[in-house]
């Protein structure tokens, strides 16, 4: 091993520990995990499209599955096709409507924070919206 590569290897180590000792690399790691079952069950057939007037808040729960709730409480669990890098460690997206319904053929843009603000992330597609109730005691 040359000299400059020992220092690179060198140096990708002491960076790799300064980020692990940050948790940076852990909370991005952890994001990729499957979010924990919170209990709900799938009702019903899923539907290609919701209306985004009706969406109250959203809760991103990892890299592939977000909860639209709505403003009357229910919720709509949109699993997406593929994982979207850093979805489930900023927590946050955006998206334009080409119709005036959000649909599994819309794409979402991931939020990543920079500096004060925000910069556009990854770009994925959505699944389609499935209603999710919690269970009957």
């Amino acid at each position: 091993m040359t000299i400059v590569h020992a220092t690179r290897a060198r140096f990708t180590l002491i960076a790799l520990a300064a980020l692990l000792s940050t948790g940076l690399v852990a909370d991005a790691a952890s994001a990729r995990k499957p979010a924990k079952d919170d209990g709900r069950v799938a009702v019903g057939e899923p539907a290609d499209c919701i209306m985004p007037s009706r969406v109250r808040s959203t809760n991103v729960r990892d890299d592939s599955t977000i909860d639209f709730v709505m403003n009357n409480g229910d919720v709509y669990r949109n699993t997406l096709p593929n994982s979207c890098p850093s979805l489930g460690f900023e927590k946050r997206f955006s998206y334009k409507l080409s119709t005036s319904q959000l649909c599994s053929v819309d794409i979402i843009t991931v939020l990543q924070t920079a500096g004060g603000g925000f910069m556009q992330g990854p770009s994925c597609g959505l699944g389609k919206f499935q209603k999710m109730s919690k269970p009957a005691k």
